[in-house]
């Protein structure tokens, strides 16, 4: 089923703290914690978001009422995507829906079954932009190699 939505605008990932989850010490990344979440976020204004989305919308089972509900609690804008400088990878944190779900007003269609669904679905959006990211930056890296501008873009 091909969901028929817009497509919501790429977090932003700027003023953002520490991913969740890391619990490093300061030698592990040699004192340098730049995530580079400003480049991530520039590859995703530049079009690695929609990418990720539509092919996530292709294959998705969330329905339209589902997405408006991700929507209107901001999940799209919760992801994150960051360089982890203890490995050097390309690592995701994706939202899930808030433990309070039953208390907002947007949630009235929800039950459990179909929050355990989106939870799983943000899982899935997340891991599709990621993929779409690592093809960007790998296309960065070979205009790089050839000494040429990234995604065509040339300076004047």
């Amino acid at each position: 089923m091909t969901l028929d939505v817009s497509i919501p605008e790429p977090p932003d990932l700027s003023n953002r703290g520490r991913p969740s989850g890391f619990d490093w010490e300061e030698s592990e990344t040699l004192g340098s914690e730049d995530f580079y979440r400003e480049d991530l976020e520039n590859l995703l204004q530049e079009g690695a978001w929609r990418e990720g989305f539509e092919e996530w919308a292709e294959y998705t089972n969330l329905d339209e009422e589902e997405v408006r509900v991700v929507d209107d609690l901001d999940l799209f804008q919760a992801f994150d995507f960051y360089r982890d400088p203890t490995d050097d990878h390309l690592r995701f944190d994706a939202p899930t829906v808030p433990e309070d779900w039953r208390e907002r007003d947007v949630t009235e269609s929800l039950d459990s079954s179909s929050v355990s669904a989106i939870n799983g679905e943000l899982h899935d959006l997340g891991r599709a932009v990621h993929e779409t990211l690592q093809n960007y930056l790998q296309r960065t890296r070979d205009a790089s190699d050839r000494n040429e501008e990234p995604f065509g873009e040339r300076e004047e």
